[in-house]
């Protein structure tokens, strides 16, 4: 029997304590006084112990708690985006001890709200399985919606842009991605996730090389990147640190992913696109790069990493060595992992040394530091002796000729969440200024061309001229109506514009660029694939005849288009 939604949320509840209780324990241990136990059962007076004394964790005792003792224990970690998320699974917790119904779109959001929280703690496991009964939410929906369409005989308004005499339809031109097209993408395939791509389990188009560049746009910041890194690498020059900092959804777990790609290759010059990249600057890049990969949102810091052959690493240094080295790289942090020290400059500069070419990749840090502020006795290290690793590693990578650092930092404060945060976040921007390259991060146009080779496969030749004639055709329309059309539409620029962003108007990728964009929560490219993919696959599915897809030609008559998350009307 098929489950209902209500179960998929009732399971999803009951991971809750899979993932907090061990986060939940050590905050409140490091911030009250005395016996936490006794501090909690007075303050929440349902909850109970058992036998031994120790308070029984369900999930709502914990969201209770974390409620209750936020200012005292939370709020350091943790920022009012995630307090949201305790109030917001505290209503989804009563709605399904009152036996409530949920829509596809209430248990969708409510699972992502879960996986959400139990990322922010770095509970990486409990939020995988969580985000599995998402998508499998999403599919369910998706196939529902789609036998509610084909029984649907009711008539259809045509908003569409009416094909002139010898334009061809959009569709004609230029076909959708497989995914996209048949609308079995997953929301959060278009988020990259480091972490997934390096043990093996992230979707296709960004685990396989060739497939992620084949979608990937090199824009002018990532191909500096990218020239650079080959640079350092080889040891003929580059800069040893690179820092990326964007808004969220800037980009920066992507630009990782196509360095991580790059320098991972057996040879990078059969990539899609980089080998023009380095046959144009005469680079190569070294075989065999050593690579290390560390996402603070996939370990939580009180967790121990145990190795096939029985080591347990415990903090990012103890990771990164191993990662490079095996167990004799980290052999030579061995002391400093067990005990929770940092490594000296000197000590790390052995290991690059030893283990060059390499490339260390450190994403969402801030959410790993976070929640080691102000707390003692947990495996990773404190937060003092993390910092100072970081001071070590920037100062090791400098010296060693073919040893690269980059690491993202958030420039949201939704990404930053709380004091800890803050905190985190100042000390390493204060460290990395001293070394750091900069990062120039995509710009609206070349975004045009991201979000265009994500959803769509490259036009064939035989279509070209019918691209170019349609273009040719709104031009002349801009040119002989100016009093009609915004000022600037019948210029060659805007053509231009037009032919980076085909199918899709420029009109309409502007206004979610620069409206949408102003959001703090929008996620800029994307919170746009996510809106686009939704829209192109409706449009695809209706036979849409439009010559090319209109700010008018988002769907508003189904609910469907519209992205979950903070942003739920569009308005152009």
């Amino acid at each position: 029997m098929a489950k209902s939604t209500r179960q998929y949320v009732f399971e999803g509840m009951e991971l809750l304590p899979e993932g907090l209780v061990s986060f939940v324990e050590k905050r409140l241990e490091s911030s009250i006084t005395g016996h936490w136990q006794v501090v909690v059962l007075e303050r929440y007076r349902g909850l109970r112990p058992n036998s031994d004394g120790e308070i029984n964790w369900d999930q709502q005792a914990l969201l209770r708690v974390m409620d209750i003792f936020w200012n005292e224990a939370f709020r350091d970690v943790l920022g009012r985006t995630e307090r949201s998320f305790v109030s917001e699974l505290m209503e989804v917790r009563n709605k399904v001890a009152h036996n409530e119904k949920f829509s596809y779109d209430d248990a969708e959001r409510a699972l992502d709200t879960i996986r959400r929280l139990l990322m922010s703690v770095s509970a990486s496991k409990a939020a995988e399985k969580i985000e599995g009964m998402r998508d499998e939410v999403l599919r369910i929906k998706f196939r529902e919606l789609v036998r509610n369409e084909e029984r649907k005989k009711t008539h259809k308004f045509d908003i569409s842009v009416e094909t002139v005499a010898g334009l061809k339809p959009w569709r004609e031109i230029v076909t959708p991605h497989d995914d996209v097209a048949t609308g079995e993408f997953q929301q959060a395939e278009f988020a990259a996730d480091l972490a997934k791509v390096y043990n093996g389990s992230a979707p296709k188009e960004y685990r396989d090389p060739q497939e992620f560049l084949a979608r990937t746009y090199l824009t002018d910041g990532l191909r500096t990147l990218l020239q650079r890194a080959a640079k350092r690498l080889s040891g003929s020059g580059g800069d040893p640190v690179v820092e990326l900092q964007t808004n969220f959804g800037g980009g920066k777990t992507h630009s990782m992913l196509a360095l991580y790609h790059m320098v991972g290759a057996d040879n990078a010059k059969d990539l899609p696109g980089v080998d023009q990249l380095l046959e144009g600057e005469g680079l190569t890049v070294p075989k065999d790069v050593k690579r290390a990969v560390l996402v603070g949102t996939s370990r939580g810091p009180q967790d121990v990493i145990v190795t096939d052959d029985g080591l347990e690493i415990r903090t990012t240094w103890g990771e990164m060595a191993w990662q490079l080295g095996g167990k004799a790289g980290y052999d030579l942090v061995a002391d400093c992992d067990k005990n929770g020290v940092a490594p000296g400059s000197n000590l790390l500069e052995t290991l690059f040394t030893t283990y060059s070419p390499c490339l260390i990749l450190i994403d969402e840090w801030v959410a790993y530091l976070r929640q080691i502020y102000k707390t003692e006795g947990l495996p990773s290290g404190t937060f003092d002796a993390n910092l100072s690793f970081v001071q070590s590693l920037t100062e090791a990578v400098k010296a060693c000729p073919q040893a690269l650092l980059m690491a993202s930092l958030p420039a949201s404060q939704i990404e930053v969440g709380g004091d800890g945060g803050k905190e985190a976040l100042d000390r390493l921007k204060q460290t990395f200024s001293r070394v750091e390259s900069s990062w120039q991060p995509a710009t609206l146009e070349e975004s045009y061309e991201i979000v265009r080779r994500r959803l769509f496969k490259e036009v064939t030749s035989d279509m070209a001229p019918h691209k170019d004639n349609t273009l040719k055709q709104f031009g002349k329309l801009y040119r002989e109506n100016t009093d009609t059309f915004p000022a600037g539409c019948d210029t060659e620029e805007y053509k231009r514009k037009m032919e980076k962003a085909f199918p899709i108007h420029p009109e309409l990728f502007d206004q979610l660029y620069e409206t949408w964009g102003a959001i703090e929560k929008f996620q800029r490219t994307r919170g746009i694939l996510r809106l686009m993919a939704q829209v192109i696959h409706q449009l695809w599915m209706d036979n849409d005849k439009s010559v090319m897809i209109m700010p008018a030609s988002v769907p508003m008559r189904w609910t469907g288009s519209m992205p979950s998350g903070p942003v739920t009307v569009l308005i152009i």
